[in-house]
This record gives C-alpha cells, sequence and structure tokens, in this order.
C-alpha cells in the first residue's frame, strides 16, 4: 500500500481506507471509508493531503453530495484535523463526534493551541483546520447508535486516551473502528505502541477501554494509524503491558533524573522507531508520549 491508495479492508465489501500519507510516513495515516446506504467516513485525517479523500470518493464512485455522515473519533487533529474541509465539500454531511468535543470542532482555536504546545516540531506536517458550520455537527455520547441504512455503528466511549474519544463497532462486518483506544499496531514490528499524549491520558481508563474491547472482541480492529488488523487476545494482552510498562518507565526516569525535559530527551534519544519513521518524527513523538505520562503522574500524585 501507497500513499493515496485506496483498500478494502478484509473481510469485507464495502469497507475501505486511504493511506494519506500522514507526517510523510506510508501508512501512517488510515481514514476509513463506509460505502453504505449512507455513505461515511471514520476520521479525517489531518487536514493535509486531503486530495487523496476526494480521490478516494471518485474511484469508489461515491458522490460527493451523497457522503451523509464525518465520524471523527477524536478532535486530536490527526483525527479531525479534515472534518471542516471534508464538510466543506461534502454539502449534505454531518459531522458527529463526541459531546466534549464538538464546540472544539465548531472553533478550534484553542485545539490548535493545545496541539502546537503538544507536538513542537511536528506542528509542521499540520494544516490550520476549518470550522466545522455549528448546524453541520451533532454531539454523540456512549450508547448511541448511528444509521448507515444497510447496518448500524454503535458508539463506545473510549476516554483513555482522551476525554472525547469514542469507538465505533459495525454490526454488519464486526469490525471496531479503535481511534486510538487499542495504542498503534505498527506491522513492519508487530507490536502496538504507546499513544500517551498530553493533556488528558488517563492510564486507568485507558486499561478499561482495552478491556472493553476485549469483551467486544471484534473480527477486525480499525486502527486509525497503519490500518485493520485481525483481532486476538494476545494483541491486547500485549497492549496492557506496554501502557502499564511505559508508563513505569516514564516514571522510574523522572525518579532518577529529576527534571522533566531531561525525561523527555532521553526517551527521544532512546527511540526504536527512527527505522520506520524520520528522526524528527521519532524523536518528538517519543517526547509527546512522555510528555503525556508525565502530566498524567501529576495528576495522580494531586488525587492522592
Amino acid at each position: 500500500m501507497a500513499i493515496g491508495d485506496v483498500t478494502t479492508v478484509p473481510g469485507t465489501d464495502d469497507v475501505h481506507y486511504v493511506d494519506t500519507g500522514m507526517y510523510d510516513s506510508e501508512q501512517y495515516g488510515s481514514v476509513y471509508i463506509i460505502d453504505a446506504e449512507r455513505p461515511t467516513f471514520v476520521d479525517t485525517g489531518i487536514g493535509t493531503n486531503r486530495e487523496y479523500l476526494f480521490d478516494a470518493l471518485d474511484e469508489l464512485d461515491i458522490a460527493r453530495e451523497d457522503v451523509q455522515y464525518l465520524l471523527p473519533t477524536h478532535i486530536h487533529l490527526d483525527h479531525a484535523g479534515g472534518a471542516g474541509f471534508l464538510a466543506e465539500a461534502c454539502p449534505n454531511a454531518t459531522v458527529l463526534t463526541h459531546e466534549i468535543g464538538v464546540p472544539h470542532l465548531v472553533d478550534p482555536e484553542r485545539l490548535v493551541e493545545g496541539t502546537k504546545a503538544a507536538v513542537g516540531e511536528q506542528w509542521e506536517y499540520y494544516v490550520e483546520p476549518e470550522p466545522v458550520p455549528e448546524d453541520r455537527i451533532e454531539p454523540l455520547t456512549d450508547g448511541d447508535e448511528i444509521d448507515l441504512g444497510d447496518r448500524t455503528l454503535s458508539v463506545i466511549h473510549a476516554p483513555g486516551h482522551a476525554p472525547h474519544q469514542t469507538m465505533f463497532h459495525d454490526s454488519k462486518d464486526d469490525i471496531l473502528f479503535t481511534g486510538d483506544a487499542a495504542g498503534i499496531y505498527v506491522p513492519k514490528k508487530d507490536e502496538v505502541r504507546q499513544t500517551t499524549p498530553p493533556s488528558q491520558f488517563d492510564l486507568e481508563k485507558s486499561l478499561d477501554d482495552v478491556r472493553t474491547i476485549e469483551e467486544i472482541a471484534p473480527e477486525t480492529l480499525c486502527y486509525g494509524h497503519f490500518g485493520p488488523v485481525d483481532y486476538e487476545e494476545e494483541l491486547m494482552e500485549s497492549y496492557k503491558r506496554t501502557l502499564v510498562e511505559w508508563v513505569e518507565a516514564v516514571r522510574a526516569k523522572r525518579e532518577e533524573l529529576g527534571d522533566d525535559e531531561a525525561v523527555e530527551q532521553h526517551f527521544a534519544e532512546h527511540t526504536e522507531m527512527t527505522d520506520l519513521w524520520s528522526d524528527k518524527k521519532a524523536h518528538e513523538e517519543e517526547k509527546l508520549n512522555a510528555r503525556g505520562v508525565l502530566g498524567y503522574l501529576d495528576w495522580k500524585a494531586k488525587q492522592e
């Protein structure tokens, strides 16, 4: 699969995903198109390279006017940055996202400020998002159902990665659109990587989200990064271990070094991801994830 390619999710006839070339990395950004009676996007990409999404509609013979729903799993801009652009291009589409996130897509100023602070030098890969018109967006909450005509998507709140995150379970093909609730599966390494960004990562809730996925036990996990993968219990078990071990590693390094910037720099310098991403991307990603854990540890300390 190359950047811009449209690929059908295995085991389905009408669920496809597009490699948006996010961060100039093949497969890193996956946006899904459900060619249902009511055509739907799950996630919207970072906003850059959005022409790949328009080309995908053409390739699948879906008119822009026929797209009914845009479903960001959460409002982090690598998943929701394209929502305003897609809403403009698809005039009959309604944006549905968790109720916490709705105001931030209508007025993305604070979201942009927070993203710039969180991603640092990675902002160069982003584009300023277009606001979603207030009359084109509606809130979702846990337990809602979205009727696509020939299938239903069940909405499952998954607040560990971010409080505004939801997953979508497709009743027709038994696939689960996970957002970042199941981590980032990296095919080349056959492992799940942590994703623990500031400022609202929560370890306990993240573990609960993984347990929810285990209860659903879908046929396929549709990751927002690197595309779909067959569900396996071992995969989720490994991710729970990864989360716990990662948080402990950051906690121990903070205790050793006593300086948060030094902690971030340590993990950046010892990243194992430079063979998959650019050096800059790999280093900044490690800093981002370490910063999220440090914030979580501070929050935990205040609770105690």
